[in-house]
């Protein structure tokens, strides 16, 4: 990766990944795409300009004109936003990504685009979901994301383009709260927790999902695209995970640091159905064995982390 173009610079990864990436890589290598306007930190951290990807002249313009030989493809509506709005999702999600590959096909850019845990269904199976299994989603977020992994490998098989991702689990971060995911409880708990010293939860006591702290889906998404291609048997999709654990273990973490914390529940039945659809964890073997992939923390380390950096962020004591 030398001059690098990101779509959904604005996004719970694209916030943080493009400053990482300009630090790797040096600001003037990265630009920062997105439909919002930036927050001052990506627009006075190096280039960025106003793009829709769903506008396949847009994207071609901006890859030729900055000369990108690798595309980061963040952009794309989120699971309980992409159920509300399918269309929506179907046009952004899919429209995106396909303008995205042709552009990537005419200037030979290399491309990174993640997946999701939301790539699996109901008969998938839950516990240490395999790296190729039954893939039947149930969403439309799913959908997208299962179609998009198709089409990447099939512009690398047909057209050469070198397509790289991972399914994510979970992400949770201490900077960027996000909107229209089924796994937002797992931030929005922390921010809650040092605010209100509660919590009313919007997903069931027991429900299992795959997580990951922030630094680590940075991390994995570096990691992949400087991977040996020569050791790559899998290409895109790539199972990545750091953690499991169901709402009340996070409680149980937090009051390590707000004694008082309380956390009742108040299930939402669209997100619920979403997360049970879900695998409970995912085995990652093949990130691991092929491109080496590790992760760094883990509950109790995020824990603390996000303790430690809300608290300072929220000017709240504990």
């Amino acid at each position: 990766m030398k001059r690098i173009l990101i779509t959904g610079a604005c996004g719970q990864i694209g916030s943080e990944l493009t400053p990482a990436l300009r630090e790797c890589y040096g600001a003037d290598n990265v630009i920062a795409t997105d439909i919002a306007d930036p927050p001052a930190c990506l627009k006075e951290g190096g280039p960025f300009k106003i793009v829709d990807c769903t506008d396949i002249n847009a994207i071609g313009w901006i890859v030729k004109k900055f000369q990108a030989d690798t595309i980061c493809h963040l952009a794309a509506l989120l699971s309980a936003v992409a159920e509300d709005k399918p269309n929506l999702a179907w046009k952004v999600n899919m429209t995106g990504l396909y303008n995205v590959l042709e552009a990537a096909r005419e200037y030979e850019c290399s491309v990174f685009t993640p997946s999701s845990i939301g790539a699996f269904g109901p008969t998938t199976p839950h516990n240490k979901t395999p790296q190729d299994t039954i893939q039947r989603p149930t969403s439309m977020y799913g959908v997208t994301k299962v179609a998009g992994e198709l089409l990447c490998d099939y512009y690398y098989k047909r057209f050469g383009v070198d397509t790289r991702g991972v399914r994510y689990p979970g992400i949770i971060s201490n900077e960027t709260v996000p909107s229209g995911g089924t796994t937002d409880y797992a931030v929005h708990i922390y921010y809650e927790a040092i605010k209100e010293r509660k919590y009313t939860c919007f997903l069931k006591k027991g429900t299992f999902l795959d997580m990951m702290y922030m630094p680590d889906a940075i991390k994995a998404a570096i990691d992949v695209m400087e991977a040996n291609p020569a050791k790559l048997i899998h290409r895109n999709a790539f199972n990545v995970t750091a953690m499991s654990f169901p709402p009340e273990m996070i409680a149980v973490e937090i009051k390590k640091y707000i004694p008082e914390f309380t956390m009742d529940y108040d299930v939402d039945p669209i997100r619920q159905a979403i997360a049970d659809s879900w695998p409970n964890s995912m085995d990652d073997s093949a990130a691991r064995e092929e491109w080496g992939w590790e992760h760094e923390y883990d509950l109790p380390k995020m824990t603390k982390d996000m303790i430690d950096v809300l608290t300072e962020k929220l000017r709240v004591k504990t």
